[in-house]
C-alpha cells in the first residue's frame, strides 16, 4: 500500500494489529455469524476512516 506518511527528516507507516479471542470460543462464531463479523468490523473501521487490510478467522480445538 506505500502510504507512507512524511515529515522534513521522518518517514513513516503506522498499522495496527487487532486480534479478538472471545472468552467462550463457540463454533458458531465461526460459521454464519462469521460474515455478519466482518461486515460489522468494515463498518467500524470506515466509521474511523481506516482500511482493513486483512482478515481471517482460526478455530483452534
Amino acid at each position: 500500500m506505500n502510504n507512507y506518511n512524511k515529515l522534513n527528516h521522518t518517514t513513516w507507516d503506522f498499522e495496527y494489529r487487532l486480534i479478538w479471542i472471545p472468552k467462550y470460543r463457540k463454533k458458531l462464531i465461526y460459521g454464519t455469524l462469521r460474515q455478519y463479523l466482518g461486515e460489522g468490523l468494515r463498518e467500524l473501521a470506515m466509521q474511523k476512516e481506516s482500511n482493513i487490510i486483512e482478515g481471517g478467522c482460526l478455530i483452534l480445538s
